[in-house]
């Protein structure tokens, strides 16, 4: 009897962990430099387990459950597929050399990697992670490959282009560009999908794309090196980091103004917000930490500590 006692007392323990490990939301934060991705307990602001991810992870996706994540590593030049419950390695996929930005479609069907040094995107099918296509693009060096929230769009940044490069994702060929400024970065949807918001670093602006007319509609004036973007649930704001000057700004979407400058890290880079728009993290690279930004308030939360040099953030 007491045998059967330990026994069911430890299942019972296992089974609390695992729910513990689905529960949700958590923030992943994948660190540069110290090869691992952060798991940050959104509800109370804690890093609660480390994740080893290849050597140097930058670009982070997730399913929408939240059942895998999908790194990119520099240095295998890999995607690797993480079960989030183990932390495990489940698959390795091949890429070109010096993958970074990596995205999931709305649906969880596709994943888009961009690959710099073949100035390419990759696309995956998630299911079996086997490589659909290999899309190039006119951007050199691209960052950044964003869906559009009907799945039908790729947006394509760079670092070596004033263009952003338009990729149709069923046709699986770049299609078009839409002319910005020097070195776009991060990439947003509004929620309909009828408009994308682009930092571009070297000219500190952000730029409002009407996807229909494939024409840069607005500019708002960012801070130094913009660079990230996160947009509200609802469309009504748009995130900006700015690199140099340890910010994020806040646009107002109906007048295309910036309304708030909230003080993170050092060299903020990519964000992401949670689901019901309530908290923003911004991984600030040289700060080693993520500010976690209240946007009711538009004020700084707190700087939660992570790994070396975090490159972003991805929530489910």
């Amino acid at each position: 009897m007491k045998g059967r006692t330990v026994k069911t007392s430890t299942l019972f323990a296992l089974s609390l962990l695992c729910a513990q490990v689905h529960a949700a939301p958590f923030a992943y934060v994948p660190n540069e430099k110290s090869s691992s991705v952060s798991v940050i307990d959104v509800a109370t602001g804690t890093v609660v387990r480390e994740i080893a991810a290849g050597k140097r992870p930058r670009g982070i996706a997730a399913d929408p459950a939240g059942r895998h994540l999908y790194v990119t590593d520099a240095v295998s030049n890999a995607l690797l597929v993480i079960d989030t419950a183990s932390g495990a390695t489940v698959r390795t996929i091949a890429l070109g050399k010096s993958p970074e930005g990596v995205n999931a479609s709305a649906d969880g069907a596709l994943v888009a990697v961009a690959v710099e040094e073949s100035n390419s995107v990759t696309l995956i099918g998630a299911a079996d992670g086997q490589v659909l296509a290999d899309i190039k693009v006119q951007g050199k060096n691209p960052e950044h490959a964003v869906f559009s929230p009907d799945g039908r769009w790729l947006l394509v940044s760079a670092e070596e282009a004033e263009q952003v490069d338009v990729i149709d994702v069923a046709a699986r060929r770049q299609v078009g560009t839409v002319a910005v400024g020097r070195r776009p970065r991060g990439m947003g949807f509004s929620p309909d999908g009828k408009l994308a918001y682009v930092a571009c670093e070297l000219v500190n602006t952000v730029y409002v794309i009407d996807m229909a007319q494939r024409k840069a509609v607005a500019q708002v004036a960012a801070g130094k090196n913009s660079n990230g973007i996160a947009v509200s649930p609802d469309g009504a704001h748009v995130y900006v980091s700015n690199g140099i000057d340890g910010s994020v700004m806040v646009i107002d979407t109906a007048t295309n103004t910036v309304s708030h400058t909230i003080a993170v890290g050092k060299r903020p880079w990519n964000m992401a917000l949670t689901a019901d728009g309530a908290t923003l993290y911004v991984a600030n690279g040289r700060s080693n930490s993520v500010s976690a930004i209240d946007t009711a308030s538009a004020a700084k939360r707190a700087d939660i500590a992570v790994g070396q040099l975090p490159w972003g953030v991805v929530i489910r």
